[in-house]
């Protein structure tokens, strides 16, 4: 039996890689589920997300010289959105210039402290860098040998 391409499918794993899950298909064909076809969230570890073993539903993606591409996130059924999202929205209400000077913002720092505080960082994060690489190229009156 040939898998189509947008059927979705039960399916095995068969084993897992840091990559991606090996899952067997009916028929006896093995398809990859890449680790960025896992779940809709960053992935960092598979083993989180699948056991070999498992039964598990996916959507078959593509299919290019005997290799099967295979997707568990786009197998899941979301509920379609409404199609003008825009129409739902309140209105927004015209932007005056005059509000800015109303405005209760407040900077938490003026431009002057953020400048004093980016220097001083700066200078430890050089004076830091600078100690540790002297140390490394052995300075003046190193070794040699």
């Amino acid at each position: 039996m040939a898998v189509e391409v947008g059927s979705k499918v039960q399916g095995k794993v068969t084993g897992i890689t840091n990559f991606g899950a090996f899952v067997e298909l009916p028929g006896g064909q093995t398809g990859l589920v890449h680790i960025s076809e896992v779940a809709d969230s960053y992935v960092k570890d598979i083993n989180d997300h699948l056991k070999v073993g498992q039964e598990i539903e996916v959507k078959v993606v593509n299919e290019k010289d005997g290799k099967i591409g295979l997707s568990i996130k786009k197998a899941i059924d979301k509920p379609e959105r409404p199609s003008s999202s825009y129409s739902q929205r309140p209105p927004r209400q015209a932007r005056n210039n005059d509000n800015r000077s109303k405005s209760n913002f407040q900077p938490k720092e003026n431009f002057e402290q953020k400048m004093a505080r980016f220097l001083k960082d700066s200078e430890d994060n050089l004076s830091t860098l600078k100690r540790s690489t002297e140390s490394k190229r052995g300075g003046r009156g190193g070794r040699r040998g």
